[in-house]
C-alpha cells in the first residue's frame, strides 16, 4: 500500500501526491512506491568526479605536469607506454612533499594552491585539489616524493580509490607519479579510448603546449622507450628564450617565419609570435593560446586571431600563432570547467580588440616579408633537367635576352619573343600608368633590391645583395592599392549613404537587442540602425560601397555572428571584400610592360607598405632566391 493518505490516489495514481518527492514503479507489485534517496559510496563518487577531470591519458599527463610546474620544477620527464593504458610516469625535481602533504594530496579537494579560498586570485595552474585523487580512483597509482631538506623519501599507493599507508622510499629530491592500468576500475571508459597512435598524439599535444609556457623548464617526452621531444631549458630573456623553445616544439620554420608580438593596454599584455600570412596551415592546429600561463582553447580568442588575419590570408587557410595573454586574475575566470581549458573574460571585447590590434601591428611592421617556405617550394620545383633542347636553341626558345650594355648588369634590357629587340620596343619604355609613380633612375637599393628585368610582361626580377627577387607585378600593386584605400578610410572614416527608404529587418527579439546594443560599433563601420519594436531593427544608413548589397542578408549575418561568438565581423569583411575587388581592377595588370623606374618604384613601395608580402587573396607577391641556393642548382656548391 502507498504510505501516504488516501488522498494521494492509491494504486492507480498517475501523479505524485503533494507529500511525495519522487515516485518509481515497482515491477513486482505494480505499485508506485516512493524512491529511496541514499548517499553514493565514496569510491563511486570519486570515479564519477574522475570522469570529469580524467577523460583520457592526455588528461593525466596534463594534470601531473601542471602539478610539477606548480611545485617549482626545473626539469620534467614524461614517459608513456601503450598509449597511456599501460603506464604513465611523470618525474620532476620540484619541492617534493612531507608525510602530511603526501597523505592529503590523494584526498579530494585538498590543495596547497588556493590560499584564503579566493577563486578570484588564482596564480597556479592547479587549484581544485581533484587531480591526484581522480587519477587514483581509476588506476593503480604510486607516488614517490622527497623534500630537498629531507634525507629520505616517502611513498604512497592508491588502487581504484583505495589509499594505502605512506611508507619510506628512495628518491632524489622531487616527485615521481607512476600511473598504471589506467581506467581498470572503469572498464567502460576503456572502450572509448582511441588507438595508441591517437592517444599518443593527444599526449604529445598537451606536452608541447605546456612546454611552450615555460621555456625555463627542461622537458622530455618518451613513448615506449623512444624519445619524442627533448626540450632543454632556455636561458635567454623572455622573447629570445620563448622563441627558442617555440622553435624546438614547432620547428625551425616557425622561427624563420614568425614575427614578435608585444602589446599592452590597461594591465593586459599580449606577447608571443605570429606567423607570416604566407606561412599557414589547413586547420587551426597551429594556433597556441595561453592565458596567465595556462593553455586554453577559447572561441573568443580563436575568432580574434581569425579576424586579425582577415584580408591577408588565403581562403580556407589558418595562421600559425603562439600568443601569451597576461591579465589580472580578477579580470578572468578560469574556474569554468574541471579541465580548465576554457576561460571567461570580464571584458571580452577589450581582450579581443587587443589581440586583433597586436597581431595587426606585428604583421604590418614586417609588411614586405613573405615566408621562407614559399622560396623553398619554388626551389624544390626547380631541379636541373636532363632533357636536351630540341634543335637549335634560339629557334625554339620562347624568349631571348638582349642586353643593351654589358653582361655585368641586366638594366636596360628586355625580353623579346623574336630573339631581337625591335627599335624603340622595350619593357622599360612604355608610358607609366597613372596608378604607378615613377622613381628616379638612381634609386637606392632596399631589401627587395634593384629591378633588373621584366619577363613575360608580368614578373619583375630584382637583384639583392645575396640573391634575386621575383615579383608578381599585379599581385604586388593590388596590395599597395588596397592598403592605400584602407588608410584613407581609417583617416576619413567610412563614407555612409542614407537609404531613401529605410530597411526594416525582422529578427528574433534577442537578436534585435544584440544588434541595437552594438549600434555605436556598427556606426563606425558605416551601418546605422536602431531597434524597431521588440523583434526588428530599422537600417537607415549603410556604407557607401555597400549601397547595392543585400542589406537584409548582411544584418541577419551580423545577428548570427553576435549570437555565436559575440563578434561582428561580417560587415568589415564585406567592406574589405569590396575594397579588394576595387583594388584588383585598379591595379597594374599582368601583361603590361613597365619601365625601369616604375619597377623600382613598385619595389620601394612594397618595402614600406603593410602586408605587401601577400596579395589581397593571401598569395605571395614575391619569391626570394638566395644566391647560394641558385648555385646549388647548378652544382657550384
Amino acid at each position: 500500500m502507498c504510505p501516504q493518505p488516501a488522498g494521494c490516489g492509491g494504486e492507480d495514481a498517475r501523479a505524485p501526491c503533494p507529500g511525495h518527492w519522487a515516485w518509481s514503479a515497482n515491477p513486482a507489485s505494480g505499485h508506485n512506491a516512493m524512491s529511496v534517496i541514499r548517499r553514493l559510496h565514496e569510491t563511486t563518487v570519486n570515479r564519477i568526479a574522475a570522469g570529469e577531470v580524467i577523460e583520457r591519458p592526455s588528461s593525466v599527463v596534463k594534470e601531473l605536469i601542471e602539478n610539477a610546474i606548480d611545485a617549482g620544477a626545473t626539469r620534467i620527464d614524461i614517459e608513456v607506454n601503450g598509449g597511456g593504458r599501460e603506464s604513465i610516469v611523470v618525474a620532476d625535481d620540484g619541492a617534493g612533499m612531507d608525510a602530511g602533504d603526501l597523505s592529503l594530496s590523494v584526498e579530494r579537494h585538498a590543495t596547497s594552491k588556493l590560499p584564503g579560498d579566493d577563486l578570484t586570485d588564482i596564480e597556479t595552474l592547479g587549484f581544485r585539489g581533484e587531480a591526484l585523487p581522480s587519477i587514483g580512483a581509476v588506476s593503480r597509482m604510486r607516488i614517490v616524493t622527497r623534500r630537498h631538506v629531507e634525507a629520505n623519501g616517502l611513498m604512497i599507493a592508491v588502487e581504484g580509490g583505495r589509499v594505502g599507508a605512506p611508507g619510506p622510499a628512495a628518491r632524489n629530491p622531487g616527485t615521481t607519479v607512476d600511473v598504471r592500468d589506467l581506467f581498470f576500475a572503469t572498464p567502460a571508459r576503456l572502450k572509448f579510448l582511441k588507438s595508441e597512435r591517437s592517444e599518443n598524439a593527444a599526449v604529445s599535444d598537451v606536452v608541447k603546449r605546456l612546454a611552450m609556457v615555460r621555456h625555463d623548464i627542461a622537458m622530455t617526452l618518451t613513448f615506449n622507450a623512444r624519445k619524442s621531444l627533448v626540450a632543454r631549458s632556455e636561458s635567454g630573456d623572455g622573447m629570445e628564450g620563448r622563441l627558442a623553445r617555440l622553435a624546438t616544439v614547432l620547428g625551425n620554420d616557425f622561427r624563420q617565419n614568425a614575427v614578435p608580438v608585444d602589446s599592452e593596454r590597461d594591465s593586459i599584455r599580449i606577447t608571443g609570435f605570429a606567423g607570416l600570412p604566407t606561412f599557414n596551415r589547413a586547420n587551426t592546429q597551429g594556433q597556441f593560446l595561453f592565458v596567465n600561463g595556462r593553455p586554453v582553447r577559447d572561441r573568443l580568442l580563436l575568432g580574434a586571431v581569425k579576424g586579425a588575419y582577415q584580408g591577408v590570408l588565403a581562403p580556407q587557410r589558418y595562421p600559425v600563432v603562439a600568443l601569451f595573454i597576461d591579465i589580472p586574475a580578477a579580470a578572468v575566470d578560469v574556474n569554468v570547467h574541471p579541465a580548465k581549458a576554457e576561460v571567461r573574460f570580464r571584458d571580452s571585447q577589450q581582450v579581443r580588440g587587443l589581440v586583433v590590434s597586436a597581431i595587426h601591428r606585428a604583421i604590418e611592421l614586417h609588411g614586405h616579408r613573405t615566408s621562407t617556405t614559399v622560396s623553398r617550394d619554388a626551389l624544390a620545383a626547380m631541379r636541373p633537367g636532363d632533357t636536351p633542347f630540341p634543335g637549335r636553341l634560339f629557334d625554339h626558345a620562347q624568349a631571348a635576352w638582349t642586353p643593351t650594355s654589358d653582361l655585368r648588369g641586366l638594366s636596360g634590357g628586355s625580353l623579346s619573343r623574336s630573339g631581337a629587340r625591335p627599335e624603340g620596343d622595350s619593357a622599360f619604355h612604355t608610358q607609366p600608368s597613372p596608378s604607378v609613380v615613377s622613381a628616379p633612375e638612381d634609386t637606392e637599393p632596399g631589401p627587395l633590391g634593384i629591378a633588373r628585368a621584366q619577363f613575360h610582361d608580368t614578373y619583375v626580377i630584382a637583384q639583392t645583395g645575396d640573391g634575386i627577387v621575383i615579383v608578381d607585378q599585379h599581385a604586388a600593386h593590388e596590395r599597395l592599392v588596397l592598403e592605400r584605400m584602407k588608410a584613407e578610410m581609417a583617416q576619413e572614416g567610412v563614407t555612409r549613404q542614407v537609404l531613401l527608404l529605410p530597411e526594416v529587418v525582422e529578427l528574433e527579439e534577442a537578436a534585435a537587442s544584440r544588434l541595437a546594443e552594438r549600434g555605436d560599433e556598427l556606426r563606425q563601420l558605416g551601418l546605422v540602425l536602431e531597434q524597431f519594436g521588440p523583434g526588428a531593427v530599422v537600417v537607415r544608413e549603410v556604407p557607401a560601397i555597400l549601397a547595392d548589397a543585400d542589406i537584409r542578408g548582411l544584418v541577419t549575418d551580423l545577428a548570427d555572428e553576435l549570437a555565436e561568438s559575440d563578434q561582428a565581423t561580417a560587415l568589415s569583411a564585406r567592406i574589405e571584400h569590396v575594397c579588394s575587388t576595387m583594388a584588383c581592377h585598379g591595379s597594374v595588370r599582368a601583361g603590361r610592360k613597365l619601365r625601369e623606374a616604375e619597377m623600382n618604384a613598385l619595389l620601394r613601395d612594397m618595402e614600406t607598405t603593410p602586408n605587401s608580402g601577400q596579395c589581397n587573396h593571401g598569395r605571395p607577391t614575391f619569391i626570394e632566391l638566395k644566391l647560394a641556393d641558385i648555385e646549388r642548382l647548378f652544382g657550384r656548391r
